[in-house]
Formats: C-alpha cells, sequence, structure tokens
C-alpha cells in the first residue's frame, strides 16, 4: 500500500536561462572574461582620476568609488560561481594592476605616488569586496534575496 508519506516532497523547480545547448561554458567564460577585463579598466579610471583637484583641496572620489564598484565585480561573479576563491578572481587582477601602476616605468614615471590617496584606493579597493566575501561567507545560514 502506497501512503502519501512514502512519496517524495514535491521539490519548486527554478527556471533555468534559455541558452543554446552547449552555450552555458561559452557563455559563463564570457562573463568571466568581461569581469576580470572590466577590473582592470576600472583601475586605470580610478588611477587617472586619483590626483583629482577641487581648486586646493585633494580631492580622491575615484578611491571612494572603488569601493562600490570593486564589490559589483564580486557579486557579478557570484552569478557565475559559488565558490568564494572565484569571486575574488577580479580582485586579484585589480590588485596586480594596482602592483603594476605602482612600480616605475621605463622613464622613471610613477602613476600612484606615495601618499595617502593611493593608500585609500588601496584599502577601498580591496576591503570592501574582502568585507562584502567574509560577510556573505558567514552568512551561510541566513537567507539571501538572490
Amino acid at each position: 500500500m502506497v501512503t502519501d508519506s512514502d512519496q517524495p516532497a514535491p521539490t519548486a523547480a527554478l527556471p533555468k536561462p534559455v541558452l543554446r545547448a552547449g552555450f552555458e561554458p561559452v557563455v559563463t567564460s564570457l562573463i568571466v572574461l568581461l569581469l576580470l577585463v572590466d577590473a582592470l579598466i576600472t583601475l586605470v579610471f580610478e588611477v587617472m582620476f586619483l590626483p583629482l583637484y577641487l581648486g586646493a583641496l585633494a580631492l580622491p572620489v575615484s578611491a571612494l568609488l572603488a569601493a562600490p564598484i570593486n564589490v559589483a565585480l564580486v557579486r557579478g561573479m557570484a552569478t557565475v560561481t559559488d565558490r568564494l576563491a572565484f569571486m575574488f578572481a577580479p580582485i586579484v587582477v585589480w590588485v596586480f594592476g594596482f602592483l603594476v601602476c605602482a612600480t616605475r616605468g621605463p622613464g622613471g614615471d610613477v602613476l600612484l605616488g606615495g601618499d595617502g590617496r593611493t593608500l585609500l584606493l588601496l584599502a577601498c579597493g580591496v576591503l570592501a569586496p574582502a568585507g562584502y566575501l567574509y560577510f556573505r561567507a558567514n552568512s551561510a545560514g541566513v537567507a539571501r534575496p538572490y
């Protein structure tokens, strides 16, 4: 005799994105590549606008914008993977680009000076996404809206 307790509980099926068969790895790889390139592009703009002045006052707006932009890059990687280490890949690329900008060029040029604005850019660009990943890793039992 079959009862309701013998039947498996119905599960709600999540709708899958409509992609052609075999294109999901291609789309995923393209998203990852675009996010990694975007990390370098945003770093270039952040470094270019870091020495911005408003009159005589140094105004490092790009350093403050680095935090939400890099968190958005990490959240973009969350659409592709659930692994926290792989979500941090755009920030690793960003830090590599930061270190390249901090070294001397062939003519002795340095894009990032040795002042507080550079330290603020590094702190905002790395600590905000690291804090987001820390929060995400430690809130495993909390229901997420995404």
